[in-house]
Order: C-alpha cells, then sequence, then structure tokens
C-alpha cells in the first residue's frame, strides 16, 4: 500500500486573531492536494480570505500550523513563499504606472531571469489568457476590466507557481465577462494543473470551478465536499446555501 500524496497545503488546527482579540479563524483543519482546485465558500467575514493570506504570510496565523509543501510557511524564506505561489485579486493590484509587459514581467525580473526569457514568458501568457499581444505595451486605465483581470491572473502565473491563490478574482465583472473568465480558468486548469485555492462567495462559481468545496462559516469549516457531495448534502447550513442557489435561479428564469 503506497502512502498518499502530500498535502500542497494543509492548515493545521490554525487559528487567526486579532489584536483585540476577535477570532477571524478557530481550529482550521483543512488541506489542498496537488493540482485541485479547492473552493472556500462563505458569507462575508466568514474567514476566506484570512485563510487565503495566511498561506503566503500576508498574515500570520495565531495558533496551529500552515504547511506549504509539508513545510511550515514559518520555516519558508517570506519572499521565496510568495514567489512559490502566485495571488490573483478582485481589484487585480495591477502597478498603474507599468505596462502590460512590466506587470506581467516585474517577478520573473526580480528573479533575474535574461531578458529574451521574460519577453518569450510574457508573450507565452497573454497569448494564455485570451489577450491579443496589442494589449502588451499598453498601461492598465487603457485596458477593460476583464482585460486587467487577465493581467492580473497572468502575472500570477509569471514564474510558474505550482501554488495559485485566487480572491474573488471575477467578481468585480458584468456577468458576461465574468462567464467567459470562468470558462478560460477551467481551460487553463486542464492544461497546467495547479493548485488552486479560490475563494468566492458565489455557489454557481464554486460548483463550476471546484474539484472541493470546503464552506467556512463564522471562522470555522462546516463542510468540505465534491460539487456532487455538497449539492446533495443533508447538513443544514449546506442546504440553505443550495436552496438559496436554487431559489435564485428560478427567479432569474422566471425574469427571462
Amino acid at each position: 500500500m503506497t502512502d498518499s500524496p502530500q498535502p500542497a497545503v494543509q492548515f493545521r488546527n490554525v487559528s487567526y486573531r486579532l489584536p483585540s482579540g476577535h477570532e477571524i479563524l478557530r481550529d482550521l483543519n483543512l488541506e489542498a492536494q496537488g493540482g485541485e482546485v479547492l473552493v472556500l465558500l462563505g458569507r462575508s467575514g466568514s474567514g476566506k480570505t484570512t485563510a487565503l493570506k495566511l498561506v503566503n504570510r500576508l498574515r500570520e496565523h495565531s495558533t496551529g500550523v500552515v504547511l506549504v509543501d509539508g513545510r511550515s510557511t514559518r520555516d519558508w524564506d517570506v519572499t521565496q513563499l510568495r514567489r512559490h505561489i502566485g495571488y490573483a485579486i478582485q481589484e487585480v493590484g495591477l502597478f498603474p504606472h507599468f505596462t502590460v509587459a512590466r506587470n506581467i514581467g516585474l517577478v520573473p525580473e526580480l528573479e533575474n531571469w535574461p531578458k529574451d526569457k521574460i519577453h518569450a514568458r510574457i508573450n507565452e501568457l497573454v497569448k494564455l489568457v485570451g489577450l491579443d499581444a496589442d494589449v502588451v505595451p499598453r498601461y492598465p486605465h487603457q485596458l477593460s476590466g476583464g482585460q486587467r483581470q487577465r493581467v492580473g491572473v497572468a502575472r500570477a502565473l509569471a514564474v510558474d507557481p505550482p501554488i495559485v491563490l485566487m480572491d474573488e478574482p471575477f467578481g468585480a465583472l458584468d456577468p458576461l465577462t465574468r462567464a467567459d473568465l470562468q470558462r478560460e480558468f477551467l481551460s487553463l486548469q486542464q492544461k497546467l494543473q495547479k493548485t488552486v485555492l479560490f475563494v468566492t462567495h458565489d455557489l454557481h462559481e464554486a460548483l463550476l470551478l471546484g474539484t472541493r468545496i470546503a464552506l467556512l462559516e463564522k471562522g470555522r469549516l462546516a463542510s468540505c465536499n465534491s460539487p456532487d457531495e455538497f449539492v446533495a448534502s443533508s447538513e443544514p447550513l449546506v442546504k440553505k446555501y443550495v436552496e438559496a442557489f436554487a431559489a435564485g435561479d428560478v427567479l432569474k428564469r422566471g425574469r427571462a
């Protein structure tokens, strides 16, 4: 009998408290296997984004241990940890005074890649995320919201990190652009097989994109299931989410 693969990311009895003592996360036990899309689902204030930020040490956990590739995040050099992990957020966070090329190529430049390799990587990623080559010399303010988000994803993938954190990356987009990017994300994931932790409060997005769905409620893990198991679950909180989603779907159809 062979051992199961080591999780790419693991939370062991992790809690996070504010200086005031208010607990945002409590005794979180959760793991993401290599190549899976683990969706962190929950309402605002449930601890989703905090959990994500503990992985790349944008925040430091209060108790427990967070492991990346079997190694405590506190044993990593923080710069190397963050370059090992791509990060894409809803607000994109592109540098406004940098061109698209410079935004995507910044981390490879910091890693001292040769200029020709950086140039080739920029062109490869622009194509990979569905952008036309003419965006490369533009600045963020010259792009649409969907284009900026694609650049944000390209930047997160720049040095080919094995792990990618995505915090509501499509949440601020109009429904059609969001649907386009969700489809492109699925296509990208099939090609790249990254380990992705994906935060959303949208159950439709969670069911569409997730390998598993981890539902957080008031800082605790309420359930962690495959999409099919989630929909079929008899757990009261999960059922509330599914029923609310189904009711919203019915209302949409009724207005069509």
